[in-house]
């Protein structure tokens, strides 16, 4: 008997209302002044290039820099703050106060992102795989976003972070290896189940005194999530973006994330745990530096390594035994 895995994002619940997302469907001309602006999102994520046309091209650049600007991150649940699922304050807080977030936050803000620049986005639900159990969520508990261009469609996930986050949308095609720099991604489907896999390089860690993972030299082909096409609502997702806050089992709650995608790789810390990888470093292998902080190199290091400024206390914590990596 498999023993179940603890509660990992979310928790998905159905209600019979759903909110609509006014927002992104108003034109960029009438915002007014303090509302979100499209404008205002490119320069936090320093983009620059063309959003005239709604094209793969255009969708994979400002992807791209949205996921090396915006980090995924937990770091309100401990700092004494509430994690808000409204797109205002998401909006607020990724953009004006330079934050980042986790799924809920990263993607439903790049849904309306998409959705004002003239993109066809869909809310997907899908149930992460926890590897030290051998187990899919028993729930819903990732959000991802399903973008159609052209009459085929992508997968567009700003929201998962650490190693296992696509730094390009996929076409959803099954048995097809779609290389990207962190690794090789495919979708394998099995009667309307779609499954996310990596196959991951071997890791090169000069400092071998610092474990990086549960089975880093067994893991080759990693499994990641599974999901299916059914439309889902933001409203959706609101009961368990307030229980991942409080259950003592939520992997939020038992661990403090911060990860960022670099132009090469990646930047986590876990805890005072700080994990730098660059990908494909050497002979198909990717460098992994790890250094255990103290107390007060904490604030620093957000700071140098996220760009993020906090408003309250911070306090680390890493009580779970569960890898991200």
């Amino acid at each position: 008997m498999q023993q179940k895995p603890p509660t990992a994002f979310c928790a998905l619940k159905n209600p019979a209302f759903a909110l609509q997302v006014a927002s992104a469907t108003t034109s960029m001309e009438s915002r007014s002044r303090g509302s979100m602006d499209i404008k205002e999102y490119f320069t936090r994520i320093s983009y620059r290039g063309s959003y005239g046309k709604p094209d793969l091209a255009t969708l994979t650049d400002i992807f791209q820099h949205h996921i090396r600007a915006v980090p995924f991150e937990n770091l309100s649940i401990h700092c004494g703050e509430s994690i808000e699922l409204d797109l205002e304050a998401t909006y607020n807080k990724i953009v004006r106060k330079k934050r980042g977030g986790w799924c809920m936050e990263n993607n439903y803000l790049l849904s309306w992102v998409l959705k004002t620049l003239g993109y066809d986005v869909t809310l997907l639900g899908s149930k992460v795989y926890v590897p030290e159990f051998d187990a899919y969520a028993d729930e819903i508990d990732h959000l991802l976003l399903k973008v159609v261009l052209d009459d085929k469609s992508y997968i567009v996930d700003g929201g998962f972070g650490m190693a296992y986050q696509i730094w390009q949308p996929m076409e959803l095609i099954s048995g097809t290896d779609q290389p990207q720099t962190p690794g090789v991604f495919r979708f394998v489907e099995e009667s309307g189940v779609w499954y996310l896999e990596k196959v991951k390089r071997k890791q090169w860690v000069p400092n071998q005194s610092v474990s990086t993972s549960h089975n880093v030299e067994k893991e080759v082909c990693r499994r990641v999530y599974l999901f299916t096409l059914q439309p889902q609502d933001i409203e959706d997702f609101r009961s368990c973006n307030a229980h991942l806050q409080t259950a003592p089992d939520s992997l939020f709650v038992t661990k403090s994330i911060c990860s960022l995608q670099t132009a090469d790789g990646i930047r986590a810390l876990v805890g005072w745990k700080l994990t730098e990888i660059k990908y494909n470093y050497k002979d198909n292998m990717d460098l992994v530096e790890i250094r255990i902080l103290a107390d007060e190199e904490i604030e620093k290091t957000l700071k140098e390594k996220f760009n993020i400024t906090l408003d309250k206390k911070f306090v680390p914590t890493n009580r779970s035994r569960l890898s991200l990596f």
